[in-house]
């Protein structure tokens, strides 16, 4: 009789320990922080946006975040952004927002109520398809405006300037960027951001006349509350094969929201 109780108390202990450990049924485990993506529809840039999503979904499944799309600005309010630690401008151009859209993003960026990270076409600051320039959001990169880019694009050398700098965690002080158009901007930023990495103009491949001198191509603008960084490169898929960009893609999405 004692042998049974012996028993049937084991076994019970041990049902404890598994109804302990086991989740509630029904239970989903919530994400440690939700991202939202604004992607450029089909454009030249679609290779691109595409190979990033293929990316980005790895990555949130091993990291245990969600990433969740949007092709327009409709959407974008002060609730919309409520639900997101994380905006990704992915090559979205600053343009083609609503009053509404726009407002609610300048208070996320100001108020500090998530981070920002943006890409390549994130800088396309202009009149451009018959929407005037925004200017809040050309004051948020720096206070610039597009000029030109290399149509045939060149290989190049990029300085890390801010070594120390989350972004730039585990990234080589130097690295070459095989393809790019390397934008061009009616002047630097730097007077107004933070420069984390800036192209060595000498270094393109083949030579070009488009330059600007001080070239800045990451910076981050920390006057405002929200942890935000600007990287130029953006427009060729075969990025994700280059090991450095694809470190600073992943710092800055884990420095952005916030999460070590």
């Amino acid at each position: 009789m004692k042998k049974a109780q012996y028993w049937f108390g084991c076994v019970t202990f041990c049902l404890l320990l598994l109804a302990i450990n086991r989740p509630i049924f029904g239970q989903t485990k919530q994400p440690h922080f939700r991202v939202v993506a604004m992607a450029e529809p089909a454009s030249m840039h679609a290779p691109f946006v595409a190979a990033a999503k293929v990316w980005l979904g790895k990555l949130a499944t091993e990291n245990g975040f969600t990433v969740d799309y949007i092709e327009n600005a409709e959407s974008i309010n002060a609730t919309f952004l409520s639900n997101y630690q994380l905006f990704i401008q992915l090559d979205y151009p600053p343009y083609r927002w609503s009053d509404t859209a726009k407002t609610a993003f300048q208070q996320y960026i100001t108020e500090g109520k998530g981070g920002w990270v943006g890409f390549h076409h994130a800088s396309l600051l202009g009149e451009f398809d018959g929407f005037p320039m925004w200017t809040w959001f050309s004051e948020f990169l720096g206070g610039i405006r597009y000029k030109n880019y290399i149509a045939t694009f060149a290989k190049a050398t990029v300085n890390v300037e801010a070594t120390n700098h989350p972004c730039l965690k585990d990234v080589p002080t130097t690295f070459v960027v095989e393809k790019e158009e390397w934008y061009t901007y009616n002047k630097s930023p730097r007077p107004n951001v933070t420069v984390l990495a800036s192209v060595d103009e000498s270094t393109y491949s083949p030579d070009s006349n488009i330059k600007m001198g001080d070239h800045p191509v990451i910076w981050s603008n920390e006057h405002l509350k929200a942890r935000n960084v600007y990287i130029f490169m953006g427009h060729h898929p075969d990025l994700f094969k280059n090991e450095a960009f694809v470190k600073i893609f992943r710092n800055a999405i884990f420095w952005g929201a916030g999460k070590p």
